[in-house]
């Protein structure tokens, strides 16, 4: 099982990371803690200090076009914060 799907890089993460040496991923759905902990480690080669995970659900989306309403839904997906011990940095652009 791929624990982590995707870092998040956003302007709000990127702040987080300078600031308070924190990152955001999209994880597994049925990845607890320590299975994140372990893949973030292994993965990027840092000490993790403290992970905070949120479930998000999908939220229903509807428009109108010509031929009518379509409705549909985004997906659902848990998103793990991860702070990093003291020292530890992640660059996701090292490999561009």
């Amino acid at each position: 099982m791929n624990i982590i799907v995707k870092p998040l890089i956003t302007e709000k993460m990127t702040a987080l990371g300078e600031k308070l040496n924190r990152y955001g991923f999209v994880v597994e759905k049925r990845a607890n803690k320590l299975q994140i902990k372990g893949a973030i480690e292994e993965l990027y080669g840092v000490e993790v200090a403290a992970i905070n995970t949120m479930n998000y659900s999908g939220k229903l989306k509807s428009r109108f076009t010509k031929t009518g309403v379509i409705a549909g839904k985004t997906k659902a997906f848990k998103k793990a914060i991860v702070t990093l011990a003291e020292g530890e940095t992640i660059d996701f652009f090292s490999n561009i």
